[in-house]
């Protein structure tokens, strides 16, 4: 028996809480991992508390991520005793997940720890993190460099902002942080930000085109954020998408498509290839800073992480949430 936050649908309504599971329940994969430490993403919070349809099967064991070591392997690639990181893939939505003691996957979703990151840190590091990091290694493939001009980084309190900010701080970008929580400014200039700003000021409908301002955007928000992000790129600039804090929509124009020539990448964690996952880990064992990664990580127990998939959605969360699945 192993303790697991279950997320169950029937008759009685919706409901999620953490309780004792037996092995048998765990679906089948070539690799058994010993979870050492999940953590909670905003996609989370939305299945922890069923605001949004992101859980597809039921009886179903929470969490998107975990880090842990390998218990059992039927695949050669990973033996007893490997550390592992696992990022989306499903799990957590039709797959059981991370926020369990034990979970047992594909062997085909899992990624080696990189040297130099404990489990730990991985998720502090989490799917947030990891999608902060696409984001920046699609705008470096675009050709952006320091010293072009400001990187925005919208939602900027949030897992992806938070990261976002220190890697890109740490590559020396100047960077513009937008939130909602102004009075946070130091926290955000402590990893890094050169400027804080209002997110009102991007949170309205806006005109196609505006002020020339960012040679490069990383959003986690959409909506009318992610439009007027959009609307105020330089010439040749870019924009990566990877959110939708705001909103699914995007009431926006060609404008700065077909006259400024911006590229607008979108950037999907879930689904991506070994092939893009593994740069993205050694990258992030390399350039992030892991100091500032602890300034923005709080750590809580698994007996925590339904109320804290409240909070994330109400925007109570700042930085990085850890959880000891062990206590």
């Amino acid at each position: 028996m192993f303790k697991a936050l279950v997320i169950e649908k029937d008759e009685a309504g919706y409901r999620a809480g953490v309780r004792a599971v037996d092995d048998a329940a765990l679906p089948a994969g070539e690799v058994l991992v010993r979870v050492e430490y999940s953590t909670i993403n905003y996609k989370d919070g939305l299945a922890i508390t069923g605001k949004s349809p992101v859980v597809r099967s039921f009886p179903l064991h929470a969490g998107i991520d975990f880090a842990g070591v390998v218990e059992a392997s039927e695949d050669a690639r990973f033996k007893v005793g490997d550390r592992v990181v696992l990022n989306g893939w499903g799990v957590g939505e039709s797959h059981s997940g991370g926020l369990a003691q034990k979970a047992r996957v594909k062997a085909d979703w899992l990624v080696p720890l990189p040297e130099g990151l404990t489990t730990r840190q991985a998720m502090a590091i989490g799917t947030a993190g990891y999608t902060a990091m696409l984001c920046v290694l699609a705008l470096e493939r675009h050709g952006l460099l320091p010293g072009m001009g400001d990187v925005l980084v919208t939602g900027a309190n949030g897992g992806v902002g938070s990261v976002a900010i220190t890697l890109l701080a740490g590559l020396g970008h100047r960077v513009v942080a937008s939130t909602g929580r102004t009075g946070e400014a130091a926290y955000l200039q402590g990893l890094g930000a050169a400027e804080v700003i209002d997110r009102a000021e991007l949170s309205a409908p806006g005109k196609p085109l505006g002020k020339e301002r960012w040679a490069a955007v990383v959003d986690s928000v959409g909506s009318h954020t992610l439009a007027n992000a959009c609307a105020q790129t330089r010439y040749g600039g870019a924009v990566a998408a990877c959110g939708l804090a705001q909103g699914l929509d995007f009431p926006a124009s060609v404008a700065p498509f077909i006259l400024r020539g911006i590229t607008l990448y979108g950037i999907d964690s879930v689904m991506a290839k070994p092939s893009v996952r593994m740069p993205a880990w050694e990258r992030l064992a390399r350039d992030l800073d892991l100091a500032r990664l602890d300034a923005i990580t709080t750590e809580i127990g698994l007996g925590d992480a339904v109320q804290a998939g409240t909070d994330i959605l109400a925007g109570r969360v700042r930085g990085r949430l850890v959880v000891d699945v062990n206590r």
